[in-house]
């Protein structure tokens, strides 16, 4: 037994495009520690060993600090250094790789958002849709029950002899018009419960009953605020501006080819030809330096990446704009579709009481012999197709809030 929020907290659990997802935004996580890794020093230990069948011997030369091996090397070299790498400046291009890093996040976050909002309203489209289908299933069956009943009572009247012929194969064909639609309804039941089951990751073997009905509930349409909190809330909306900040750094990350190149080293070593006598200070030695490089001619490269990124930034903009455009079509159809089915609930709901009692009214018209069998056969079909419009028209209105929910990005049950 489930209800709808319980439906859409398992689809969350199971759906697999949400869980690759949330792999996804650890990934992105994982891009923001590595570009952090840029900012921090590179420290390296080596060690090694090499055997020379011959070194230069500068016998002549003495040292009282350092072994002059350390400088000319040993036949048996054991070497032990440790060293610092810092990129000091490249130009920005850290700064933006870093930036456009923790913006990658975001997206990730925002694009986890848009993936539980479309998983929640194809949830609701079957969840909907399996409710509709029951009720549907229970009209041609209440239908299906009435002209078999009815059939029944004429073929009696037709044995006693106070009704034709006709009647009675017109009554036996209404049955067998009818018996099609019941199971079509029937399997439409089946089929779009195996698609909710599939959504929600259950195995199609298992049971599985809706709590809720095909109930409705009007709300207010004041479509300038539906358009503002789509603005606000909408992921889609949030992704195209993460976007274009991202180009923005992306910019700034092919300027950096034109921007100087500043780094800084240093070093520590042990160096002797007996491992039991390495480490003392004549075995030792240290190096430090920095070093500039300042780009004067790279052939236009860094040109050419600096407009392409411009030409992408600019492409953004326009994206943003257009799904600004196309967020203002989707809450004008949303109400449109809110006040169509308003305007079908409100035609139906009176009239299918009047349907019920045009029914019995011809049915005792019929039995009284004032009523033909033809007015009881068009006031079962009309009986049907007005609950059948009712709950149509109850379902297109739970769908167009469900639509105005997800275009808005108002719900995500579960969260």
């Amino acid at each position: 037994m489930l209800s709808l929020q319980e439906a859409v907290a398992a689809a969350f659990r199971n759906n697999k495009d949400i869980r690759i997802q949330e792999e996804e935004n650890k990934i992105s996580q994982a891009k923001i520690q590595e570009a952090q890794s840029k900012f921090l020093p590179q420290v390296n230990l080596g060690a090694g060993y090499t055997h020379s069948g011959s070194v230069l011997q500068l016998s002549t030369i003495k040292s009282t600090k350092k072994d002059i091996g350390i400088f000319s090397g040993y036949k048996n070299d054991n070497n032990l250094n440790i060293s610092v790498d810092e990129s000091v400046y490249n130009g920005g291009a850290d700064i933006a790789n870093f930036k456009q890093s923790e913006l990658g996040l975001r997206v990730s976050q925002e694009t986890l958002r848009v993936k539980k909002l479309d998983v929640e309203f194809e949830t609701k489209r079957l969840y909907y849709g399996l409710l509709l289908a029951y009720e549907a299933e229970r009209i041609a069956q209440e239908l299906f029950d009435q002209a078999q009943a009815h059939y029944e009572d004429v073929k009696n009247k037709f044995g006693q002899g106070t009704v034709s012929k006709f009647d009675l194969l017109q009554s036996k064909v209404q049955v067998s018009k009818i018996m099609p639609e019941l199971v079509r309804a029937k399997n439409a039941v089946d089929l779009i419960a195996a698609d909710l089951k599939k959504m929600l990751g259950f195995k199609m073997r298992d049971s599985l009953a809706l709590k809720d009905k095909l109930l409705y509930s009007l709300i207010e349409i004041n479509e300038e605020e539906f358009l503002k909190q789509a603005y606000l809330n909408r992921p889609e909306m949030n992704l195209k501006a993460l976007g274009i900040d991202i180009q923005k750094w992306a910019i700034q990350m092919a300027k950096s080819g034109w921007r100087p190149q500043i780094s800084a080293e240093g070093g520590y070593s042990y160096r002797s030809n007996n491992l039991g006598n390495m480490f003392n200070n004549r075995h030792s030695n240290w190096n430090a330096g920095f070093s500039v490089s300042i780009p004067l001619f790279d052939g236009f490269s860094t040109k050419a990446k600096v407009d392409q990124a411009a030409s992408r930034y600019a492409q953004a903009k326009l994206e943003k704009e257009d799904l600004g455009e196309q967020i203002a079509v989707d809450i004008r159809q949303a109400c449109l579709d809110l006040k169509q089915a308003e305007a079908i609930i409100n035609s139906s709901k009176d009239n299918i009481e009047e349907a019920r009692e045009a029914l019995r009214i011809a049915g005792v018209s019929f039995d009284n012999g004032e009523g033909t069998n033809l007015d009881v056969l068009d006031a079962q079909i009309s009986l049907s197709q007005i609950e059948n419009n009712f709950s149509e028209g109850v379902y297109d209105y739970l769908m167009a809030k469900a639509f105005l929910d997800r275009t808005m990005a108002g719900s995500q049950e579960g969260k």
